[in-house]
């Protein structure tokens, strides 16, 4: 099984594994909290296959719970039984997976895109007139670009236009635990 290199998996993937059995989280809300832990904080699970493929990523572009514990706890159940891209994730599929936690910064907008570096910033746009948005995470394996950037995350907002007219772009940065 998936051995975590950090407090942050060891949580999520603890979560993961206890829903999976008991069908809640609620124990797990009751322990507590460690110390690394009990900031509020924003954060993003994501759940690869070994292969590298993505098997559920859900996460928060604010924080949703009092610290980042259990915002942890929700988003990693929430990765590995609702994201809409992927069946749940069943019992004999924990053998054959890789967790990250990404915390993320505060998110800022920005003013030009020469501010932008997909390895460094994730990227969150907001169309204003019709309320789509989507977040892409920095250091994404196939995004080196910055016009890559701005390519997929506007086809995940599902925003088909080629001018940026009405859309608000924010940056911010994450640290990834494995």
């Amino acid at each position: 099984m998936y051995q975590p290199k950090s407090i942050y998996v060891k949580v999520a993937l603890d979560a993961i594994i206890h829903y999976l059995k008991k069908g809640n989280i609620r124990e797990l809300e009751k322990k507590e909290v460690p110390e690394e832990l009990t900031k509020e904080s924003s954060c993003f699970v994501s759940i690869h296959k070994i292969d590298g493929s993505l098997r559920g990523c859900i996460g928060t572009v604010e924080p949703h719970r009092e610290n980042l514990y259990k915002e942890i706890i929700n988003n990693a159940v929430s990765a590995a039984t609702r994201d809409p891209r992927f069946e749940p994730l069943s019992e004999n599929e924990l053998e054959d997976i890789e967790i990250s936690v990404d915390v993320l910064s505060k998110p800022v907008t920005i003013k030009s895109f020469e501010e932008l570096d997909p390895k460094h910033f994730g990227l969150i746009v907001r169309d204003r007139m019709f309320g789509n948005s989507a977040l892409l995470l920095p250091d994404i394996k196939a995004i080196n670009t910055v016009e890559e950037q701005i390519r997929n995350i506007k086809l995940k907002a599902g925003i088909y236009k080629d001018n940026n007219e009405g859309l608000e772009f924010l940056k911010f940065t994450s640290e990834r635990f494995h």
